[in-house]
């Protein structure tokens, strides 16, 4: 990383079927071995999916989930003396957004099912309503950083 100035942030197509920058992100996650039409593929198979199961607009779903999913604070290490804190800071808005597509992704890859598009589809409707493996992390995290508020001082 560069010390002196940071470098620009790339700007992201947004893709064409729902001209969504979001989506796009999502896909370029999703992508394996610069496979970007495979990867787009799997996510619109997916949303066709949601669409088919829950009789909502897909976007709607998918936004929902990852809004479900953002973590607000999360832990941090600090060595102060010779001991190693925990400290809760809150989350920078762009590493929200990274960190729920990642922790959505990760439990899709994780969870049993047939194709990655009906995986995708079932936890992006799980995320949407509340549950699911995405949703526990994200609990998780904010339980951590409630029970290291006390080191909160410690904060730089």
């Amino acid at each position: 990383m560069p010390r002196r100035n940071r470098p620009p942030r790339r700007v992201i197509e947004p893709d064409t079927k729902y001209n969504s920058e979001l989506v796009a992100r999502f896909a370029n996650r999703l992508m394996r071995h610069g496979k970007k039409s495979t990867a787009f593929r799997i996510v619109y198979d997916s949303f066709d999916i949601i669409e088919e199961r829950s009789k909502k607009p897909p976007l709607d779903v998918f936004e929902q989930a990852l809004k479900n999913v953002t973590p607000l604070l999360e832990v941090r290490p600090r060595r102060v003396g010779g001991a190693t804190y925990q400290i809760p800071i809150e989350v920078r808005v762009e590493r929200r957004m990274s960190l729920a597509i990642r922790w959505l992704l990760q439990s899709t890859s994780q969870r049993p099912g047939k194709s990655m598009a009906e995986k995708l589809a079932s936890e992006l409707m799980d995320a949407a309503a509340g549950q699911g493996a995405s949703i526990k992390k994200r609990d998780d995290t904010h339980r951590m950083a409630e029970a290291n508020r006390a080191f909160a001082h410690y904060r730089w």
